[in-house]
């Protein structure tokens, strides 16, 4: 009899011990938890704490509070420029209604990515279609502000390769694309008990297929634009050189006149200074001796010993009165 009567007391504590442990549940501080019935939604609770629930009837499922993170598949988008872009993004959501979000998608993490998935890649698809290639590549980190091209560039006039002025007056603000992907995602995720709190690209680059054919395009538009200053190097430098040239052959003329001149001028100061010297007949007479002896001098040479003379020749007689 003793023993049977401690056999009810264990049982009686056990039975207490399952019931208590289906009477009491706990709500962590990064969790919400949520009390269900037969099904339907009793209450949440989102602050931690111990609390009570009905054994056996209720039930307690719990859903994190924290910030997670979903890795979107790649895809492909194409810009307003039909150009093919390989986008690659992630989100970060959290749950912000746990009733909503346990009602619509039975608190499932899974079907909430699915949820994600088709609203952030329609939000994508539809971004990059709004947007030129140039512009989605300017705006995928942060707002920046771009330059208008002139259609990228593929018809560069020369003589407005050097003016930047009114480039610089025509630029525009670029929003951030993450800025963009939010807007047009909106609300649409309320329903759900979700909100996206960002939307961030890892990757926005061309398809493996397309990438070569757009850099020999680049290389093109490059080798263009290098050939463009390359003419306009040389139109100026053949300017400069002509301008050179003249102003050369117009300094030299100058000079050559102004050595003319001089020259000029020295001959007829020395011809005034010999026609004074020999302003008298005896300066005369002996400077057209002098004359003649350099004359004769200039005749005997290269072997030639032989002078013929006048005998009334000034230079025939001191040769005969030397006799």
């Amino acid at each position: 009899m003793k023993k049977v009567s401690i056999g009810f007391v264990v049982a009686g504590l056990l039975a207490v011990v399952i019931l208590l442990s289906n009477s009491m549940y706990t709500t962590a501080e990064n969790e919400y938890t949520v009390v269900k019935q037969f099904g339907k939604i009793v209450s949440t609770n989102d602050t931690a704490g111990l609390r009570f629930k009905m054994p056996f009837v209720q039930s307690v499922s719990s859903v994190p509070k924290a910030k997670q993170i979903y890795d979107l598949p790649q895809s492909e988008a194409i810009t307003s420029d039909k150009k093919t872009m390989l986008v690659d993004a992630y989100v970060i959501w959290k749950v912000t209604d746990v009733k909503a979000y346990t009602s619509s998608l039975n608190a499932s993490s899974a079907t909430a990515q699915g949820r994600i998935d088709v609203i952030v890649y329609n939000a994508i698809k539809n971004t990059i279609s709004s947007m030129t290639q140039e512009e989605l590549i300017a705006s995928r980190d942060s707002a920046v502000r771009i330059e208008p091209t002139d259609a990228e560039l593929e018809d560069v006039e020369i003589n407005d390769l050097s003016d930047n002025t009114q480039n610089e007056e025509e630029s525009v603000d670029v929003i951030v694309i993450s800025d963009k992907l939010l807007t047009c995602v909106g609300t649409q995720c309320d329903q759900y008990g979700i909100d996206i709190m960002d939307i961030k690209i890892k990757v926005l680059d061309l398809p493996d297929e397309n990438k070569e054919a757009v850099y020999n395009r680049m290389i093109t538009e490059r080798n263009n634009i290098a050939a463009a200053y390359k003419a306009q190097g040389e139109s100026e430098a053949q300017v400069i050189k002509n301008t050179t040239d003249a102003e050369v052959t117009v300094m030299l003329s100058e000079a050559q006149a102004t050595a003319d001149a001089t020259i000029a001028e020295g001959e007829a100061e020395y011809m005034r200074i010999l026609s004074e010297a020999y302003n008298d007949e005896g300066k005369a007479d002996f400077y057209t001796f002098a004359l003649e002896l350099d004359a004769v001098k200039a005749s005997l040479c290269n072997g030639n010993t032989t002078l013929f003379l006048d005998r009334d020749n000034p230079i025939a007689q001191i040769f005969n009165g030397a006799e």
